[in-house]
């Protein structure tokens, strides 16, 4: 038997670009509605082929007092006539109507614009799902994910994951649930290594890590996966070059709280740790010739060498060197 829809916000805003979040903000209205009301009516609609007089049906109360969740999708792109028309709406919603706008924040008319700002006016609720873009936000997404799914990780368990992975939210999400699922819930990361072994072991940053601790073997052997796997040569050399900058940054600096120097330099207090670790052994004879190394095996892998493959591995071989140095 249908329930009144009284336990749900009549009007929802998902405001963002970032697809996954809103497909979950989404997602939480309907189950929401239908926890209340089995049978609930869902419609989805364009708002850009919706017209006033097609609104007005879609949220007219059932006679069967049926609650209806009716989700506008895309309404950056209203035009006036119904922009305002939501807006009438929204200012006396109907009861057992539960009306969800999304909009990605910006707008082709000035009424597409100004509508997150009256639907908040309006009392909606609203679920911020603006795009994942800053390495920080997406480390947050994967500690977030591990955590919902029940997991605890370590400090660099999510960078780890990222770069087994990449920055795509819907595989970061899922490897995450799986992760907690066969570790039991405890993820550092040698857990994501063994898990993501052939992804997580034979990136850039693996080879860079190698080589900026003076593993000459390690590095040589990440570095021949990564060739055989198609790992651009561009990633490594990028890999190369953050890892020497990482450790310059910090090379030399006096023991301090690794918190404090984290906030000075504008990074994570795991990688200031681990840098720290790395920078044992660098002198700045040694930090000086990384650096060129650094500088010529990017303009090698872009066109400067004739074999990407032999400048890598000619790079790998110096920047050990140059750790000792």
């Amino acid at each position: 038997m249908s329930q009144p829809a009284d336990a749900i916000a009549a009007l929802h805003l998902v405001l963002g670009e970032e697809e996954l979040l809103v497909e979950r903000a989404v997602r939480a209205v309907v189950d929401a509605a239908r926890t209340v009301d089995e049978q609930a009516d869902v419609r989805r609609v364009r708002v850009s082929e919706l017209t006033p007089s097609e609104l007005a049906e879609l949220v007219s109360p059932t006679l069967f007092a049926q609650t209806k969740v009716i989700v506008c999708e895309a309404a950056q792109d209203a035009g006036k006539d119904i922009a305002v028309a939501m807006l009438h709406y929204c200012a006396d919603p109907a009861d057992g109507v539960v009306l969800v706008v999304q909009h990605s924040g910006g707008g082709r008319s000035r009424y597409a614009k100004e509508l997150p700002s009256a639907l908040r006016k309006a009392g909606a609720t609203v679920t911020e799902c603006a795009k994942i873009t800053r390495p920080a936000e997406r480390e947050s997404f994967v500690r977030n994910e591990i955590r919902a799914a029940g997991g605890r990780a370590s400090a660099g368990a999510a960078a780890a994951l990222i770069d087994a992975i990449g920055s795509d939210l819907r595989e970061l999400a899922a490897a995450a649930a799986q992760l907690v699922a066969d570790t039991g819930g405890t993820i550092d990361e040698d857990a994501v290594r063994r898990y993501h072994r052939g992804k997580a072991d034979v990136t850039g940053f693996a080879v860079a890590e190698k080589a900026i601790t003076g593993d000459r073997a390690g590095a040589l052997e990440a570095l021949r996966w990564a060739m055989q796997l198609g790992v651009p040569h561009v990633l490594v050399a990028d890999a190369l070059a953050d890892a020497v900058r990482t450790v310059a940054r910090v090379a030399g600096v006096p023991r301090t709280d690794p918190h404090r120097l984290a906030g000075q330099l504008g990074m994570p207090p795991w990688k200031v740790r681990k840098a720290l670790g790395q920078a044992r052994g660098w002198r700045p004879a040694g930090l000086a010739e990384a650096m060129r190394v650094a500088a010529d095996v990017n303009a090698d892998v872009k066109g400067a060498a004739a074999h990407a493959d032999y400048a890598l591995e000619r790079a790998v071989l110096r920047l050990v060197s140059c750790a000792g140095k």
